[in-house]
C-alpha cells in the first residue's frame, strides 16, 4: 500500500512540475513579447521626434544606424504610398518592394500602430516588424529586430528550470515517502492486530495516530471486533432456531401424514367393513389432511415474512369490512360452543396487504375461540388513534401462565399441546401475529390470568387520516 502510495504521489507530483515549468516558460516568453514590443514602439516614437521632416529626412535615418548598438535593429522611412524612401541596412532602396501591403504598415496607415513577426525576404531571418505614422503625416516610420533573441532567453532558461525542476521533484518525493509511511504504518498495525485476533474479539487493540480520519477507522474496527462475537452468537442462534424450525415442522408434517396412512391401510385391509365406520374413517383422514394443509399454509406465510426481499401488496382496506369478514369465519365455531363475540370498530381505512391483515385477526380471533371457556365471552376492539390502528382481541379463557407469556409467539410453542392439537392448532398462528406485526414494525403485547383470560393488544402505524 506504502508503495501504491507513493508511486501514485509521485506520479502526480511529476505532472504538477512539467505543468509548472510550462506554465513559467509560457508566461515569460509572453512578458518577454510583450516588453519587446513596447520597446520597439518606444524606439519608433524617440526616432520620429528626433527626425526633422523639413530637411533631408533620408540621410537623417541614414545616420540613425551609427546610434545603435548592435545590428539587429533597422529603420525603414516609407512614403504613404509604400514606396521605401530610407532603410539603414539596405543601400539600394529602389530596388525594393513596394512595402504597402505589409501587416504592420497597412495598420499603421490604419490606426497609426502597426506590428508583426514574420520572415524577411531582404535580409532571410525572422523578424519582428513595428511601424508608426510619422508626426508630420507623410511617412511611415517603421523598426525591425530580430526575434530569435527572444528563442534564444528561453532556451537560456531552460537548463535553470531542469534544475529547479530536479531539485523540488528530489525534496517532494522525500516528502512523500515520509508521508505515506506516517498512512501506512498505522494501517498496518490495525491489519497486524485483526490478524493476531483470537477467537474473542476482545484483543484488538491500537495506539492514536495524528490522523484522525485513521483513528476513525480503527475506533469502527474496535466497535466491530467487540460486536463481532455477539454477531456470531446471534448467527448460531438462527442456526439453531432453523433447525428447531425444521425438525418440528417436519415433525409436525409427519404426525398426520402418519394417521392419514393408518386409516388408508385400515380401510384396504377390509377392516372397515361397514360404511359407517368407512366414512368415519374417511371424515378423520380429510381432518387430518385439512390439518397438514394449514400447516403447510402457515409455514409458507411464515417464510414469506421473514424473506428479505418479501414485498406487500399494499392497497386501501376498511375496518369495518376486515373486522366482519373475520368474525364470520369464526361464527360458526363460537356459536358451537356458545360464546358471545362484542365487537367495537371505528369505521376508518388503512393500508396495508390484505391478507396479512386477515391473517392477523384471523388468528387472534381463532385462538380466543379455541382457548376460551364453553359459554365465555370475547371483546374485539379496532380503534383509530392518530396514524395507529389499534386491535385489541380479550377473552374469558383459561389464560397463560406467567412463565409461557413471554414464548408464545415462537414457532411451534403451544402452553397445552393436547388441547392445541386437538382443536387442530399447528403451533404456528401467534408467530405469525408477531411476524406479521414486525413486518410493520409494529407492536403487540400480552395480558393474561390464567382462569380469567387473556388481552391481546395490536398496534400498526398504517391508519390513514380521517
Amino acid at each position: 500500500m506504502r508503495k501504491a502510495i507513493l508511486t501514485k504521489f509521485i506520479h502526480l507530483l511529476f505532472l504538477a512540475l512539467v505543468l509548472n515549468t510550462f506554465i513559467a516558460l509560457v508566461v515569460t516568453s509572453s512578458v518577454l513579447l510583450k516588453r519587446s514590443r513596447e520597446d520597439m514602439h518606444f524606439a519608433l516614437e524617440s526616432v520620429d521626434r528626433m527626425l526633422d521632416y523639413t530637411g533631408n529626412v533620408e540621410e537623417q535615418l541614414m545616420d540613425l544606424s551609427d546610434l545603435t548598438d548592435d545590428n539587429n535593429s533597422r529603420y525603414t522611412l516609407i512614403r504613404m504610398d509604400g514606396t521605401v524612401v530610407a532603410d539603414t541596412e539596405v543601400a539600394q532602396v529602389n530596388q525594393m518592394e513596394n512595402h504597402l501591403e505589409r501587416k504592420e504598415v497597412k495598420d499603421a496607415l490604419a490606426t497609426g500602430y502597426g506590428y508583426s513577426v514574420r520572415r524577411s525576404g531582404t535580409l532571410g531571418m525572422q523578424m519582428a516588424y513595428a511601424a508608426i505614422r510619422s508626426s508630420d503625416g507623410k511617412y511611415i516610420l517603421r523598426l525591425s529586430a530580430c526575434s530569435t533573441g527572444l528563442g534564444e532567453y528561453i532556451l537560456m532558461l531552460i537548463p535553470a528550470a531542469f534544475l529547479s525542476f530536479g531539485i523540488a521533484f528530489f525534496a517532494s518525493a522525500m516528502e512523500a515517502e515520509r508521508f505515506s509511511q506516517s498512512i501506512t504504518r498505522p494501517l498496518q498495525e490495525i491489519s497486524s492486530e485483526m490478524v493476531r485476533m483470537d477467537d474473542d474479539y476482545t484483543r484488538f487493540q491500537f495506539e492514536k495516530c495524528p490522523y484522525e480520519e485513521i483513528n476513525v477507522i480503527a475506533d469502527t474496527t474496535t466497535r466491530m471486533s467487540r460486536n463481532m462475537k455477539k454477531y456470531l452468537e446471534r448467527i448460531e442462534k438462527e442456526k439453531q432456531i432453523r433447525q428447531e424450525f425444521f425438525s418440528n415442522a417436519s415433525h409436525e408434517l409427519k404426525t398426520p401424514i402418519t394417521s392419514i396412512r393408518g386409516y388408508v391401510e385400515l380401510l384396504e385391509s377390509g377392516m372397515a367393513q361397514d360404511p359407517g365406520t368407512a366414512r368415519d374413517f374417511l371424515g378423520r383422514i380429510k381432518k387430518e389432511a385439512m390439518r397438514m394443509t394449514n400447516l403447510v399454509d402457515d409455514i409458507l406465510m411464515i417464510s414469506r415474512l421473514e424473506s428479505r426481499g418479501a414485498k406487500a401488496d399494499i392497497v386501501t382496506i376498511r375496518t369495518v369490512e376486515l373486522l366482519e369478514d373475520s368474525l364470520s369465519s369464526i361464527a360458526a365455531q363460537a356459536a358451537s360452543r356458545g360464546i358471545t363475540v362484542h365487537k367495537e370498530c371505528e369505521n376508518f381505512t388503512i393500508r396495508a396487504d390484505l391478507r396479512q391483515m386477515q391473517e392477523l385477526f384471523n388468528n387472534l380471533l381463532t385462538n380466543a375461540v379455541k382457548y376460551n371457556n364453553e359459554g365465555g365471552e370475547i371483546w374485539v376492539q379496532v380503534k383509530h388513534w392518530g396514524a395507529d390502528m389499534i386491535l385489541t382481541v380479550r377473552d374469558t379463557g383459561v389464560g397463560i401462565p406467567a412463565e409461557s407469556q413471554s414464548r408464545i409467539f415462537e414457532r411451534f410453542y403451544r402452553v397445552d399441546k393436547g388441547r392445541s392439537r386437538k382443536q387442530g392448532g399447528t403451533g404456528l398462528g401467534l408467530s405469525i401475529v408477531k411476524h406479521i406485526v414486525n413486518f410493520y414494525h409494529g407492536s403487540v403485547k400480552v395480558e393474561s390470568e390464567v382462569g380469567k383470560g387473556s388481552t391481546f393488544t395490536v398496534k400498526l402505524q398504517i391508519a390513514e387520516a380521517k
